[in-house]
């Protein structure tokens, strides 16, 4: 063996996979390894849940997607290539399903992503009744219309661009801006 070969780079343990290869967890699970499963959602589903939480609006709800979301990464593991680490694919993974659920309750709903100015006179109970210095962006978040909500998360928090928001959602670049700026300003209030 030529030494290039012997000194190729080995992974150090790191906090996101528990001092374990990705590619050993997956191999574990597709060979029936319960434990295995186990140990890739304990490592993964915070971060997960956090954006199931922040896309569906709700605990409740977001606690359903991360259940479907690891139910679909079981089914779909074996197309783990470890292209990427295993956080990044589920994460992906959790983002596409997340999208999925938004869609489809858009769908159901009958709603549009632009009706913000319509129920800019319906200011949200909450924010009225309870001090403002008390409202964390959590619960902020959760106040914001869907489409300014879902813009806002994908934009502000997630990181992509108002081009990728847009075809994510299925909605013009133009109105993803126009969705994150109504999200802030109405933030802004919500969080004074």
């Amino acid at each position: 063996m030529t030494e290039a070969k012997q000194r190729q780079p080995v992974p150090f343990p790191s906090k996101e996979t528990g001092g374990t290869r990705d590619g050993d967890l997956v191999a574990r699970c597709r060979a029936g390894d319960v434990d295995a499963f186990e140990t890739i959602y304990n490592q993964h589903a915070a971060r997960i849940y956090t954006l199931a939480c922040r896309m569906a609006g709700s605990p409740h709800d977001g606690e359903d997607l991360l259940q479907e979301i690891f139910l679909q990464a079981h089914r779909k593991l074996a197309s783990f290539k470890g292209d990427s680490s295993l956080g990044t694919w589920l994460y992906r993974l959790a983002l596409n399903h997340c999208l999925d659920y938004v869609r489809s309750r858009r769908a159901k709903m009958g709603r549009l992503t632009d009706t913000l100015d319509a129920e800019g006179a319906m200011e949200p109970v909450a924010a009225r009744e309870t001090p403002i210095a008390r409202v964390d962006l959590e619960r902020a978040l959760q106040q914001l219309p869907q489409g300014c909500r879902e813009a806002f998360v994908l934009h502000d928090v997630e990181g992509f661009d108002h081009k990728e928001v847009a075809k994510l959602l299925g909605i013009a670049e133009g109105t993803s801006k126009s969705q994150v700026f109504k999200a802030r300003s109405r933030l802004r209030g919500l969080l004074k």
